[in-house]
């Protein structure tokens, strides 16, 4: 077995659509970012390539490189368990948090798992999402950022 932690932050801006977890959050702002800038499936992504020993997001889907602009990040999950399944691993589960002050989150939290565990080809019980609230407190609690915080767990894959 092995485990890996994800973490990702980024400022809300007007005129972005606000997508987390795969899922666009109705919103009057959005994550600002190169990409779509879905901080939970950043988060996620890292968790899964520390696990695999795999690098991270960034080495993988780099900021300057202009075919990532506006890209949903739920295909750099897509090609994230594609090397970890090459790096002999499969996905036991992975667990993540979001936090943000606004919006209220929870009515998508089955949505969000829903799309991670089909874009990791695993079941949606093995898949968890919660939120916290920042209390007011930073730059997340003065609702200028959102972030992500998630563990994956990994164990070898059975030879064939």
């Amino acid at each position: 077995m092995r485990i890996g932690i994800g973490y990702d932050i980024h400022p809300l801006a007007t005129g972005r659509k606000l997508m987390l977890g795969g899922v666009q959050i109705p919103h009057d702002k959005g994550l600002l970012g190169h990409s779509d800038a879905d901080v939970l499936i950043h988060s996620v992504c890292d968790a899964l390539l520390g696990a695999a020993g795999a690098g991270d997001i960034g080495l993988l889907f780099p900021s300057d490189n202009e075919a990532y602009r506006d890209a949903p990040s739920i295909g750099f999950l897509r090609e994230v368990v594609q090397l970890v399944r090459q790096n002999g691993k499969e996905i036991e589960n992975i667990d993540s948090v979001i936090v943000a002050q606004k919006p209220r989150l929870s009515p998508f939290f089955d949505q969000m798992r829903r799309a991670i565990a089909a874009a990791a080809g695993i079941s949606m019980d093995c898949v968890s999402v919660k939120g916290k609230s920042p209390e007011g407190t930073g730059s997340l609690g003065k609702e200028e950022a959102i972030a992500a915080y998630s563990v994956a767990l990994l164990r070898d894959r059975p030879k064939e």
